[in-house]
């Protein structure tokens, strides 16, 4: 070998030492979420853009799986971190022990309400999603039903069969409207109304997405869903009116929390996430889908939704929905299940 050619591969095997190294400094870090499919993308390419060295490694559904399998896990943790899991859930695992009080850089912005009120807080909300009614105005019409305006109007008997829910047990918007119901009502005539409404649910869904796409494709006139999910069906053509009944919205936060017991690097991996979770540069990302943000000034107008969305919103504990799940969701399951969908 030639001095010159010694040079040339000893060049090559260094850049390609230097390389490996590199790779091997990307730290992959374990997200659970019950994030849409559909925002993931996106949010993960604005993350990994801004922040070097990280590879987010995402574990996706819906928010009552996620939570299931958290708990399952409490003893041997396999996420790092959670990100764009419903706060009421995340209260539930702070109450078991399962995570990692933590105050992200410029949390400090974020509404008192859309973060754990403890200092440092367990969790740090994202955005807010509330329920909508998706409502197909041209199967309303061949079947002569009115438009609803308010939660009790779902019980009239001419909407029997035409109403597609999701389950609470494992949809975070089905829980976050029987929780309302009960917070609102009193859980003497929430259950009671439920009964009602039961009658005219013709399936429940294992999504929340779920009853506003069937709806929009004229599968059931009525299907209760989430403020996105009915904005992006209705904007996509869908001859639906979205409803947001009288008596006020249910609704809870999408949040980012740290998992306890986590190896330091991936610990100091899930803190740069839980930093970045509240920067102006994600809340442009959440602002594409939700009309309330965790921080002040970041929302943007959407389509199909009202600017005044937060005022529509019913008074909600998130403590009180965390110590009173089990027993809620042992109950709706006894009392409803039958007719929900295959799992």
């Amino acid at each position: 070998m030639t001095v010159r050619n010694f040079w040339s591969a000893s060049l090559v095997a260094g850049a390609a030492a230097m390389f490996a190294l590199g790779a091997q400094a990307q730290t992959k870090l374990t997200v659970y979420t019950a994030l849409e499919s559909d925002q993931l993308k996106a949010y993960k390419e604005a993350f990994e853009k801004d922040v070097k060295g990280i590879e987010l490694v995402f574990v996706r559904d819906s928010t009552g799986v996620i939570t299931a399998k958290l708990l399952a896990e409490k003893n041997n943790p396999r996420a790092d971190i959670v990100w764009g899991v419903s706060a009421s859930s995340l209260a539930l695992l702070a109450n078991e022990g399962m995570l990692e009080a933590y105050a992200p850089a410029g949390s400090d912005k974020v509404t008192a309400k859309f973060k754990d009120s403890k200092n440092p807080p367990s969790w740090v909300g994202m955005d807010v999603y509330s329920s909508a009614i998706c409502f197909n105005t041209v199967e309303a019409g061949k079947k002569s039903l009115k438009a609803p305006a308010s939660w009790k109007d779902l019980t009239d008997p001419a909407y029997r069969g035409q109403i597609a829910m999701p389950n609470p047990a494992s949809s975070g918007t089905g829980f976050l409207m029987v929780a309302a119901w009960l917070q609102q009502m009193g859980e003497d005539a929430g259950w009671k109304y439920m009964d009602a409404l039961h009658a005219n649910i013709a399936s429940y869904t294992h999504s929340g997405s779920k009853p506003c796409r069937q709806a929009g494709a004229g599968e059931y006139a009525v299907g209760l869903s989430f403020d996105f999910r009915a904005s992006d069906v209705k904007k996509k053509g869908a001859p639906i009116d979205i409803i947001w009944p009288s008596e006020g919205l249910g609704w809870d936060v999408e949040a980012t929390a740290i998992i306890k017991s986590r190896a330091a690097e991936t610990m100091a991996a899930a803190k740069k996430l839980a930093d970045w979770s509240v920067t102006p540069n994600a809340m442009k990302q959440y602002s594409a889908n939700f009309a309330i943000l965790a921080v002040p000034g970041q929302a943007q107008p959407l389509p199909h939704l009202p600017n005044d969305l937060e005022t529509k919103l019913a008074k909600v504990d998130f403590d009180w929905m965390a110590k009173n799940r089990e027993r809620i969701l042992a109950e709706w399951t006894k009392r409803y299940d039958a007719k929900s969908e295959p799992k």
